[in-house]
């Protein structure tokens, strides 16, 4: 069954004591476009997404850094602070002097 428009999605609440929502967009596409991943990422906010789910292995860090950015001049979010971005590391960085140096933007 479908949720209804505007039902609120459940927040888990972090050990930081920060309340992120349990669903967020993910935005790999294959092939991928910049265009549309930033078009998509800022119509989620439009409608009350605050929670992306990135991998250094999707390429799609510039296309929603560039989408939140937008975002914020807006007005549709004060700041980055509004958002929360996960990803993923690859089974091949877990070294821990590998860990950081994965998850930089490339």
């Amino acid at each position: 069954m479908a949720a209804e428009a505007g039902t609120k999605i459940p927040l888990v609440t972090l050990s930081s004591g920060h309340s992120m929502p349990v669903m967020g967009l993910g935005t790999f596409e294959h092939p991928f476009d910049p265009k549309k991943a930033k078009t998509a990422v800022l119509e989620a906010i439009k409608i009350g997404y605050r929670h992306f789910d990135t991998a250094a292995l999707y390429g799609s860090e510039g296309a929603l850094g560039e989408a939140i950015a937008e975002a914020v001049q807006l007005g549709l979010i004060e700041s980055r602070n509004d958002v929360f971005i996960t990803s993923k590391l690859w089974w091949n960085d877990n070294h821990p002097d590998l860990v950081l140096p994965s998850q930089r933007f490339k």
